[in-house]
């Protein structure tokens, strides 16, 4: 059984079964027969849909909002902007998966045949592991590109978010890729077995998995078992590096939405907010101030002046309160928050910001699910670099500096999937997406993303 439990009341307002294996089976089998016909469908073809569930997604914008708010917690204003993301994606693939999917012509590259190309052929049904933070946004910019590419999406939600999987299901079904895709209702105890399971059938061609760092290396073994296509897409610790050539109001007022967004809930949310100590004083006396204004702004998710609403489980807001519980016994100082907001319900946390932190702390190895921030006072460039890589993750990072020269000379340095300049880290469907280290591999979005579970294959004609 699965249910729904909103994290604001604490009230379980929705219950479904689980698919049974045979269920599981019958799914599959509608995707393996269904398959070959669409993978040789034109792409033009493919794309038809895609306007469709665009148009749906914006009509319904409030509806499908509030459901997320619901199941897990977001600000309204944030669910409602994450829906209009899933549209702008559809509207990016719909004008650019032709042009991203055409054979690409390499006969001039070498003189020994008369003809060479590459050319991208789909897979075959890829498995959906998505997680509950961002419970729309994750499918779509999974699914849309993969299906698009000829292939088949068999979607595993998040055990919190079923009604979110079963509004997805019934979008794709109504649009016209009720053949293409579909869900499996599953509890966590048996996504490990079903996972196994699914890897080890031959027309199962790959893995996409959104998630914590320990869910992506047990789905990542039994993919290398089975030599099957994975995509990890797991946690971050991103830096947020502020120089002292940085405008330092603008840096300071964007590092509280950085750390905010989501509630702080989202692998891309910068964590750990690194300063030359020139400018520490100045841009710490802005940040409070900022982070304050989230603090008021904390309460029921539903009402639209709400910037920080619940975190989306009980066992998540247990676990942040440890990592904040532990640097403080060890000595971290304590600037704002630093434990639970005690409502009469619900899994709310305090904004917090903490300084004096050391290595020896969780909080300097884990990631802080949650409006927790982190901060670091160091004396040069070169230590901030240090202390931005010494982290087992690689999603992001945020650079602030005035000088682009710089900026350029740093950027190498930093290990990380994505670095922006004067800006929090944010996912476009225009560019590509994903992590290093223990954040993952692999990429989403873009080209790369619609060409991941694709097979690159050469054609040489002699």
């Amino acid at each position: 059984m699965l249910y729904s439990q909103n994290p604001t009341t604490e009230e379980i307002f929705f219950e479904i079964e689980t698919d049974s294996l045979e269920n599981v089976n019958k799914k599959i089998n509608k995707l393996k027969k269904n398959f070959t016909e669409w993978r040789r469908k034109k792409v033009s073809e493919r794309i038809k849909v895609l306007p469709e569930v665009a148009k749906h997604l914006r009509a319904h914008k409030e509806k499908y909002a509030k459901i997320i708010t619901l199941e897990m917690g977001k600000p309204i204003l944030e669910a409602k902007a994450e829906i209009e993301k899933c549209a702008s994606l559809c509207d990016f693939y719909f004008h650019k998966s032709e042009e991203f999917l055409q054979p690409e012509d390499r006969t001039h590259w070498t003189n020994s045949h008369k003809k060479a190309y590459i050319e991208y052929n789909p897979l075959g049904i890829v498995l959906a592991i998505m997680p509950w933070n961002f419970p729309f946004w994750q499918v779509f910019r999974c699914a849309i590109p993969a299906m698009i590419s000829g292939n088949c999406i068999l979607l595993k939600h998040a055990p919190n978010v079923p009604q979110c999987a079963l509004h997805i299901q019934k979008i794709f079904f109504e649009s016209g890729l009720e053949s293409v895709f579909d869900i499996i209702l599953i509890e966590k105890e048996r996504t490990e077995e079903i996972t196994e399971w699914l890897l080890s059938i031959p027309e199962v061609a790959g893995v996409s998995v959104t998630g914590s760092v320990a869910t992506g290396k047990r789905i990542a073994q039994v993919a290398g078992k089975y030599l099957k296509k994975s995509v990890m897409e797991l946690g971050g610790s991103d830096a947020f590096i502020v120089l002292d050539s940085a405008n330092i109001e603008n840096a300071a007022k964007t590092a509280a939405l950085a750390r905010c967004q989501n509630s702080g809930q989202s692998c891309i949310a910068a964590k750990r907010f690194i300063l030359l100590e020139k400018i520490y004083t100045h841009f710490m006396e802005i940040y409070l101030e900022e982070m304050k204004l989230y603090a008021n702004f904390l309460g029921n998710p539903l009402e639209e002046h709400t910037r920080i609403g619940p975190l989306a489980r009980k066992d998540l807001l247990e676990n942040l309160d440890g990592i904040v519980q532990d640097a403080i016994q060890n000595n971290a100082k304590v600037l704002l928050g630093g434990n639970k907001a005690y409502f009469e319900k619900g899994y709310f946390y305090n904004v917090t910001v903490l300084e004096n932190i050391n290595s020896n702390m969780r909080i300097y190895k884990e990631e802080t699910f949650g409006p927790v921030a982190s901060v670091y006072k160091v004396s040069n460039i070169q230590e901030a670099i240090n202390l931005a890589n010494d982290t087992s993750f690689g999603l992001g990072a945020s650079l602030w500096t005035e000088d682009l020269e710089l900026a350029k000379q740093i950027i190498p340095e930093i290990e990380a999937g994505n670095v922006f300049v004067n800006s929090l880290v944010k996912s476009d469907s225009a560019l590509p997406f994903g992590g290093i280290k223990e954040s993952g591999y692999g990429r989403e979005l873009s080209k790369e993303g619609l060409l991941e579970f694709t097979n690159i294959k050469t054609v040489r004609i002699f």
